[in-house]
């Protein structure tokens, strides 16, 4: 197939991924690719050159807006409009087969689009006002939208969600996350160095349960590091910066347990997966979509409850290691996720085919 993949654009879609969503279309890209298909990623133009780019706008726009509040700035939401308006218009006349939209954005999802290119929107955030009701406003023939679990569907629609949406899990390499048998008994904890992410929360309950922690990921928020998280450093936790996979995964892999702190409502936790895929049973939070990814291999506290985690940590040091990695071998594998997207490729085109 011809399949445009329309990526969000505030980082670069290359490693080390600034987050998530920044993995999960590079992986989308490459496994498509690696399958036969001829993808074709709409993205910041700085993105990883081994990708065919097609610009939504010359390079991420971290780098040309670097703020840490975007919402509302009018500059940012002209730049981006004008962006996807076009990008928007070369993949309609692309005659590509179908367009994966990750872009958060709402002119990709707007049915007079939808009806051109059969679309299949991959939603990775709870609803938010600016996105939420041209989303509940855009499920035609053509489009199919995804969330990445059942938490997640039921924020988007809580009255029911239409036969158009659908939980589509996030899958990972699991030969790019090799399992080791055995850790050396310290904690590890890595995602985007925000509030929302609970960095703050991890450093307290590794301190309280007496384990080792070090910390990964972009400093995405500089206050909040300054302010609540590098004053905690010390012998026993340790900042080891921003990583690429290879790396990350070697460091993954030689702790022995693995910390989940979302202080929101976490869509699904792809940090989480890729640790259990190395061996590490999860003390997590209890929020957002947390139980439905880690299940068997993990512990859990309440969301917010350093003390309830610190308890989880001890718990999750005495689980099987194995056990990790065969959920993420049973339930979220890079295989299954492509053949469930590549079933949503054919649905959609073949729904678009009979509306016609």
């Amino acid at each position: 197939m011809r399949i445009a993949i329309l990526g969000h654009v505030r980082q670069r879609i290359a490693q080390p991924f600034a987050g998530g969503m920044e993995a999960h279309c590079w992986q989308l890209t490459a496994g498509l690719q690696a399958r036969g298909h001829d993808v074709t990623l709409f993205a910041a133009g700085d993105s990883d050159p081994r990708f065919r780019i097609d610009p939504v706008v010359p390079e991420h726009y971290e780098r040309v807006f670097p703020w840490a509040e975007h919402r509302g700035s009018a500059p940012l939401i002209a730049h981006l409009d004008a962006g996807y308006a076009a990008a928007c218009d070369r993949i309609a006349a692309g005659g590509f087969d179908v367009v994966h939209n990750n872009s958060l954005h709402r002119f990709p999802i707007e049915p007079r689009r939808t009806a051109v290119t059969p679309t299949v929107t991959s939603l990775h955030v709870p609803p938010y006002d600016a996105l939420h009701w041209f989303v509940r406003a855009s499920a035609t023939p053509g489009h199919r939208l995804t969330v990445t679990s059942a938490p997640q569907l039921a924020a988007w629609w809580p009255e029911g969600a239409p036969a158009e949406a659908s939980v589509l899990h996030n899958g990972i390499d699991p030969a790019a996350w090799p399992f080791v048998r055995q850790g050396d008994g310290s904690a590890v904890w890595c995602g985007r160095v925000t509030p929302n992410k609970g960095t703050h929360c991890a450093v307290q309950a590794a301190r309280a349960a007496g384990v080792p922690l070090t910390l990964f990921g972009p400093i995405e928020d500089p206050d909040y590091w300054a302010a609540e998280v590098e004053p905690l450093l010390g012998p026993d936790v340790r900042y080891g910066g921003h990583l690429a996979g290879d790396a990350l995964a070697a460091e993954l892999g030689r702790a022995s347990v693995f910390l989940f702190t979302p202080c929101w409502d976490e869509p699904f936790g792809l940090v989480a997966a890729e640790a259990m895929a190395c061996g590490l049973p999860v003390a997590a939070f209890d929020a957002g979509a947390a139980r439905e990814v880690i299940g068997e291999a993990g512990a859990f506290a309440p969301a917010g409850d350093v003390a309830g985690l610190a308890e989880a940590i001890r718990v999750a040091l005495s689980l099987p290691r194995a056990a990790s990695r065969q959920r993420v071998e049973r339930l979220f594998t890079r295989d299954r996720w492509l053949d469930r997207c590549e079933a949503l490729y054919r649905d959609a085109s073949d729904a678009r085919a009979l509306a016609a």
